[in-house]
């Protein structure tokens, strides 16, 4: 099963579901030969052409539960309200360097002189489409001793989207200390909000 699990994942970050679910099912079986084992005879008429039936799109398994206290339980959230990485009550999740910019950004957009960040980072500044999100949304965990990454992966308006959060174990709870979009290749931790 955790191979299964293993493969379903890659399938969805890499975007190979096809080939994935050719491996999963097995290669489709051979054409069976005409009734009594003989080969079928090229000079007959061809049977009266029936249409092919519609593949069933492969479904992917529910992803597995989240675990209270992991990783992955903290980026949770921004992914159920969007922008929530904005807001200030949030800092207790964060730790520098992601922590410093969000400061920054705050007391600029507190000074009148505009906006630094985005509204959604957590969703690589893709449209909002929860729905979609919801539907496509998958997550990997990878922890190192104190140190963690979550790798999000969903698809809005057929454009697939991957980011990184990197979290650090701080007094025994997880902080993220960066996010990054593999698709869109900015860091948090590169904004300059002054």
């Amino acid at each position: 099963m955790a191979r299964l699990m293993a493969l379903v994942i890659v399938c969805v970050l890499t975007g190979s579901c096809a080939v994935a679910a050719q491996g999963l099912f097995g290669s489709p079986p051979p054409k069976t030969p005409s009734a009594g084992g003989q080969p079928p005879d090229n000079n007959a008429t061809p049977p009266a052409a029936t249409p092919a039936p519609q593949e069933k799109p492969v479904e992917l398994p529910p992803p597995p539960p989240v675990l209270q206290g992991s990783p992955t339980a903290v980026v949770k959230p921004f992914y159920e309200h969007p922008g929530l990485e904005l807001d200030p009550a949030q800092r207790k999740n964060f730790i520098d360097p992601a922590k410093t910019v969000l400061d920054k950004s705050d007391t600029l957009r507190a000074s009148g002189e505009g906006e630094c960040l985005d509204r959604n980072m957590a969703l690589d500044n893709a449209d909002y489409d929860k729905l979609a999100i919801d539907r496509s949304l998958r997550t990997v965990e990878a922890v190192n001793d104190d140190e963690a990454k979550v790798v999000v992966a969903f698809v809005v308006e057929g454009h697939q989207h991957r980011l990184e959060w990197k979290l650090k174990k701080v007094g025994g709870d997880w902080k993220i200390s960066d996010l990054l979009s593999v698709t869109g290749e900015w860091a948090l931790s590169q904004y300059q909000c002054e």
